[in-house]
């Protein structure tokens, strides 16, 4: 099944330039899985000791994975997974 995993402009370097991957999978985990096998290095990026990094924001659907199951968030045919990095700090 064909998931749409966007990946924001800091990692798209693991993407060979493409903002859109396509991956395969029926849960989060065997989706970045399955996108690791042709995009080596991504997954580091997004996932520490067996969890999605502090930093980063993954969305299945517009939903927050971490209210979903986190790794284990179910995907399905069509969904459109979405990477952001969280964004911090500033000057006053």
């Amino acid at each position: 099944m064909a998931v749409e995993v966007k990946v924001p402009t800091i990692l798209r370097t693991y993407t060979d330039g493409e903002k859109t991957v396509s991956g395969s999978g029926s849960t989060l985990a065997e989706v970045i899985d399955d996108v690791e096998t042709r995009h080596p290095g991504l997954k580091d990026r997004l996932v520490e000791a067996d969890a999605l990094r502090r930093f980063v924001n993954v969305y299945v659907n517009d939903e927050d994975v971490r209210f979903s199951g986190g790794l284990a968030a179910p995907v399905t045919e069509n969904d459109v997974v979405v990477v952001l990095p969280a964004v911090a700090g500033g000057a006053r």
